[in-house]
């Protein structure tokens, strides 16, 4: 069957892969629900009517719905400002508790090895901070594998936004039919989606609190091209499974 040029059109073979970092590459363990409650709490203090804000939304859509809110409310410029400044010190100080606890996912040193030695382009698209990003990467040895890297403290808009994927795969020099984006999280296929790019999920690590949500067809029907166990099957899919030579 033609594919419909309402579909997006991938060309062969893969030159740059774009990996998310927590629960894909590392495993951390944050708190998230903490930074929810956190988010929420802030916004209230702003101005945000109590119980308009969800403590099970991502935080992202709680942002979103927190500026929507004030803006829509009248609540004047330098109230927004120190919304997002005062949430965004909140969260990035939960954030860096995580640190100590933050290790390597199984296979992630191995595959990006491979990945590496066969000349793919990797970058790194991640809605942690910058600080957190690179003191992650550098406490599990795998920042040597990205020079590229986006995080939402990068300037311009932060994933899932399509932009922040385009502007990275731009930094990379790869076109997006020839760019896969890899991810645990269905904010991953969305920002994959929206962007036309290719999707790989993984699922999460059973240690994960996603685990029992982020399932493979949650994944297939979020636009996921393929769907991964882990690190080690997501090798054989993109057939590096055998390790580079010394």
């Amino acid at each position: 069957m033609p594919v419909r040029d309402s579909e997006p059109h991938f060309l062969e073979p893969l030159l740059g892969i774009v990996f998310d970092l927590d629960g894909t590459l590392v495993l951390s363990q944050h708190d998230f629900r903490r930074m929810r409650a956190e988010v929420i709490r802030i916004a209230e203090a702003h101005g945000v009517v109590p119980g308009h804000l969800s403590v099970q939304e991502p935080i992202h859509r709680i942002v979103e719905a927190a500026r929507e809110e004030l803006r829509t409310g009248g609540a004047p410029d330098g109230m927004l400002y120190r919304f997002e400044a005062e949430y965004q010190r909140r969260v990035d100080a939960i954030e860096l508790e995580a640190l100590p606890r933050t290790v390597p996912r199984p296979g992630a040193v191995e595959l990006l090895g491979a990945l590496r030695y066969r000349g793919f382009r990797l970058g790194l698209l991640t809605r942690s901070s910058e600080t957190f990003a690179r003191q992650a990467l550098g406490r599990t040895g795998l920042d040597p594998y990205f020079t590229y890297l986006r995080s939402r403290s990068s300037p311009g808009p932060a994933k899932p936004a399509p932009e922040a994927l385009l502007l990275l795969l731009k930094e990379m020099g790869v076109p997006l039919d020839r760019a896969l984006l890899v991810g645990d999280h269905l904010i991953d296929a969305e920002c994959a989606t929206r962007a036309r790019a290719r999707f790989y999920a993984v699922l999460p690590d059973p240690s994960e609190g996603t685990a029992a949500t982020m399932t493979k067809d949650r994944f297939l029907a979020a636009g996921a091209s393929a769907v991964a166990r882990d690190l080690p099957e997501l090798a054989r899919h993109l057939d590096v499974a055998s390790p580079p030579p010394a």
